[in-house]
Formats: C-alpha cells, sequence, structure tokens
C-alpha cells in the first residue's frame, strides 16, 4: 500500500479486520511503530491496530476493558500536538454485531476520551449512503460528543452496488480545516481513505535509524551451510585469540 503515496508519507496508519493474532501483528515489519492494537481472544479474523510515524510524540490507550469479539474491537492513542491533545481511534464492527452493545460501549468509550478531540477511523458496517434507524441512532451519539461523519462517497464498490461502510468522524478543531480522499489501492474490495489535517503543527521528534539482522529459516539454513565450507584449521591452530576472532569475521 505504501507504494501509493508517491508524495509524503502518512503520520498515522489505521488497519481493521487484519486476520492476525497476537503474535502474528507482532512481528509485522513496516516503517512505522506498532503502538496500539486489538487481536480476538476466542474468534477468527477481525482486529483493529494502530501504526505511527516514529518521529511523533504519544502515548497509547488502554481501551481492552471496551472490546469484545465480533461486538466492538477499538483501539486508541494520544497525539501530542504543541496547542493540544488529539485521540485517534481505530474501530470495527462486524456486520452481524449487536448493535445496541456497540452504541452503548462506544459511548462509554468516548465518555472516557470527550476530554480530547477525537478523530474515529472505522469500519462500522453501516451504510452512511442510506438513511436507517441505526445509522440515526449512530449520528445522535457522535453529534452529542461534537464527531460527524466525514465520508460521503462510496467505499466498497462490486458490481452490484456501492457502500460507505469505513467512515472517519471528525470532532470539531479550532481554526483547523481538513480534507479526506480515497485511496483505491487495487488489492482490496474497501478502499483506503486519506485525512489530511491542515493548520496543526506537529511536535516532531529526531527519527532514529535501527539496523537488525533477518533471522528465519532460509538465512539459518544459509549460514549453517557458510559454516560446513569453513576450513577451521587456522582457528584450532592459531594462538592469538584477536587474529583468530578477526580471520573468523573476515570470512564472513
Amino acid at each position: 500500500m505504501l507504494y501509493f503515496w508517491t508524495t509524503e508519507f502518512p503520520h498515522i496508519i489505521c488497519f481493521t479486520e487484519y486476520h492476525l493474532h497476537d503474535h502474528e501483528i507482532n512481528n509485522t515489519c513496516i516503517k512505522y511503530k506498532l503502538e496500539a492494537k486489538y487481536c480476538r481472544k476466542s474468534c477468527k479474523y477481525g482486529g483493529v491496530c494502530i501504526f505511527v510515524h516514529e518521529t511523533l510524540l504519544f502515548t497509547t490507550v488502554e481501551l481492552n476493558e471496551f472490546c469484545k469479539d465480533q461486538d466492538l474491537e477499538v483501539c486508541a492513542v494520544k497525539l501530542h500536538i504543541s496547542s493540544f491533545v488529539l485521540c485517534i481511534l481505530c474501530i470495527y464492527r462486524p456486520p452481524t454485531a449487536n448493535f445496541s452493545y456497540f452504541l452503548s460501549s462506544l459511548g462509554s468509550v468516548l465518555n472516557q476520551l470527550y476530554t480530547n478531540s477525537i478523530i474515529i477511523y472505522g469500519d462500522i458496517n453501516r451504510n452512511y449512503l442510506d438513511n436507517t434507524y441505526n445509522k440515526f441512532q449512530l449520528d445522535s451519539l457522535l453529534a452529542s460528543y461534537d464527531l460527524s461523519s466525514t465520508v460521503d462517497f462510496s467505499r466498497r464498490n462490486n458490481n452490484c452496488s456501492s457502500t460507505a461502510i469505513d467512515n472517519i468522524l471528525v470532532g470539531k478543531f479550532k481554526n483547523t480545516n481538513f480534507t479526506i480522499d480515497p485511496l483505491p489501492d487495487g488489492l482490496l474490495d474497501h478502499d483506503a481513505q486519506i485525512l489530511i489535517l491542515c493548520n496543526i503543527k506537529i511536535q516532531n521528534l529526531k527519527a532514529h535509524n535501527y539496523t537488525k539482522r533477518l533471522i528465519n529459516e532460509f538465512t539459518i539454513s544459509e549460514f549453517t551451510l557458510n559454516l560446513s565450507y569453513k576450513s577451521w584449521d587456522e582457528i584450532f591452530t592459531g594462538h592469538n585469540v584477536d587474529s583468530v576472532f578477526n580471520s573468523f569475521l573476515n570470512a564472513y
């Protein structure tokens, strides 16, 4: 997906329904830090997570107490901006979820975080192109926390229908404008979305580059094979530990 960002990489990336277990998402390698996640405990699939660019100043919010497999899956981070704190939530509501439970739990989450400015990224599985009673209930809850829907274009298209079941819900920020656009990736049945906040100064931390050795079945086999080609005579017959060690390193 990063191939499609041709100008600037995003500061924060939110994923929903990634179908990974804890140990799998913890070992996912992209050039961002995994800072918030929820993986299902007893069911397959689902899940939400937030990757944050390492130059940002942020804290992780603990919301596991509000999560319930197949009803509400949520995680969050607080981004520390020069003038305020911005809380970013990532949520997933499966199509079969208990909608009353979802609304009640989401209300509890928002009540805990309402002292901050809030943005919600989510696969809500409620079509925002249709006017239904459930949509009215959700909009009423969000409006009570100064949150409103920003996506009014189709996000999921197939031969039979076009829907907007994913959304970005944005609070009211003083002196801040934003733009939102779809980002078709050609791979998934849901298009990604990019939200750009304008007139915000972000406190960037100094970036650090880290190098680590790639260890997997292939690299271990390759290392073992290389060892088999090594002549150990000079190692066993050497008398100077430093020169023996350097000789061994130079062989690789």
